[in-house]
């Protein structure tokens, strides 16, 4: 499966914020849509690093006290993990498994155009594994092709 094929079942729209805002801002984003990953930017499909629920509890962790009130730009991810629309889900799997991410930003080019999150890997090869189970069913049951 591609990549491209991935996104065609998700929300077009990649949620971003700016260096600039504050860490609490953020997580008050990741609540309110119910994510845990942004992209830094400033303008649409730019990306200056990318944002996780784990980054803001690393900087938790660092800072104390100081984190909610610290700017994106001070804690972001500057090594972001990219692929293509055109990439292979394998791909993508083995690049958060290398990279140790649960988020891969999608690229057109030099845009931005969406996230595959682990738990879009996961229901898709669960996607692949009840076809292929379904079909060798219908095979031995002798049931007719469709």
């Amino acid at each position: 499966m591609l990549v491209r094929q991935i996104l065609k079942t998700k929300s077009p729209e990649l949620i971003s914020v700016t260096p600039d805002q504050t860490v609490v801002e953020v997580l008050r984003l990741f609540r309110d849509n119910n994510i845990g990953f942004v992209v830094v930017s400033r303008s649409p499909g730019e990306c200056l690093g990318t944002l996780s629920e784990r980054d803001c509890c690393y900087a938790v962790a660092e800072y104390g006290i100081e984190a909610p009130t610290m700017r994106v730009a001070d804690i972001m991810n500057r090594s972001v993990v990219t692929c293509s629309t055109q990439d292979l889900l394998p791909f993508v799997m083995s690049l958060m498994t290398d990279r140790r991410t649960r988020h891969v930003l999608v690229m057109d080019g030099d845009a931005s155009v969406g996230v595959v999150s682990i738990g879009n890997v996961v229901k898709h090869r669960l996607d692949e594994l009840l076809r292929t189970e379904q079909a060798l069913s219908d095979y031995i049951a002798g049931t007719p092709y469709h």
